[in-house]
């Protein structure tokens, strides 16, 4: 059986990382935090003192970390973890990062013989926690064949998105949707209940219609309306406003690089961050249903 480095152990990083122990792998793990690594350990999880104590033997190492910076300061330099991983060792980058940051990695990853992937992921902690998350992937396809069973313990859906950094790019391309639908969805409700609407009805008729959209399907931003979503648990839970700023951020980071015109993403991107100065940050990103409160 694989032996397994699991770097990152967050909201994210630890479900991922059950299930891959419920799998049968066999995992070194690493946090700065370490109650988060002890919560594994009776799931069979090694501790270790170091993320290069963790790769040490690994078969695959897996990262999943906040912004680009984490990953470009654990990965690059003379003391970088490339450095201490062998040769041949799969590398599976699973954060949400700049294309630019992946690719730097992918580049140096190369150059001393070590395949790598980026693959950010999506589906939410509920997902992580399912296993049921999709991974979108840029990086080398033969590669990704290699990947796929380690891939398949923490996810439904496996996307091959293109080379080097293209994960990162259907990543944002992704979360830039999710904040612009949100965010119509939410002001739309606000429309009609100030019309008179209940929120309930007034969602099913959207859900049903030409309006139809994953908020309404599985995540109402309208306090009450859907009994599990984050909204009704008063916001809690779910994926932190402060983290779709950062995505957003990156967005129009690709967008800037590639000259595109981003009118819809770029207002979605200040709405979002005047969430986090109104103290928003530690919310599910369906609080933007706060902005449009009479």
């Amino acid at each position: 059986m694989k032996q397994i480095a699991f770097i990152g152990l967050g909201h994210m990083g630890a479900p991922m990382a059950a299930n891959l122990l419920k799998a049968g792998y066999l995992l070194r793990v690493f946090d700065l935090v370490q109650s988060a690594m002890d919560g594994l350990v009776p799931l069979g999880a090694n501790a270790t003192r170091s993320a290069h104590d963790a790769v040490d033997g690994a078969d695959v190492v897996i990262t999943m970390l906040p912004a680009s910076h984490h990953v470009e300061g654990l990965y690059l330099g003379e003391e970088g973890l490339l450095r201490h991983i062998t040769p041949g060792t799969l590398v599976l980058e699973c954060s949400t990062i700049a294309p630019a940051s992946a690719r730097k990695v992918h580049k140096a990853a190369a150059e001393l013989r070590i395949p790598m992937l980026d693959a950010p992921v999506s589906g939410g902690v509920g997902g992580a926690i399912a296993g049921t998350l999709t991974f979108m992937v840029g990086g080398d396809a033969d590669v990704l064949e290699q990947a796929k069973p380690v891939f398949s313990a923490m996810g439904r859906n496996i996307f091959h998105a293109g080379s080097d950094g293209a994960g990162q790019v259907a990543k944002v391309c992704n979360n830039q949707l999710l904040a612009v639908l949100m965010i119509g969805t939410a002001e739309s409700l606000a429309l009609g209940v100030a019309n008179g609407l209940d929120p309930r009805v007034l969602s099913e008729i959207m859900r049903r219609s030409s309006g139809g959209n994953w908020a309404l399907e599985v995540y109402n931003p309208w306090p009450g309306v859907m009994e599990n979503a984050p909204a009704t648990r008063g916001y809690e839970g779910g994926f932190l406003t402060a983290l779709m700023v950062k995505d957003l951020g990156l967005a129009q980071e690709a967008a800037l690089v590639s000259g595109n015109s981003t009118p819809m993403g770029s207002l979605a991107t200040s709405l979002y961050r005047l969430l986090l100065r109104q103290g928003f940050g530690d919310k599910d990103f369906s609080v933007v249903q706060k902005l449009f409160d009479h």
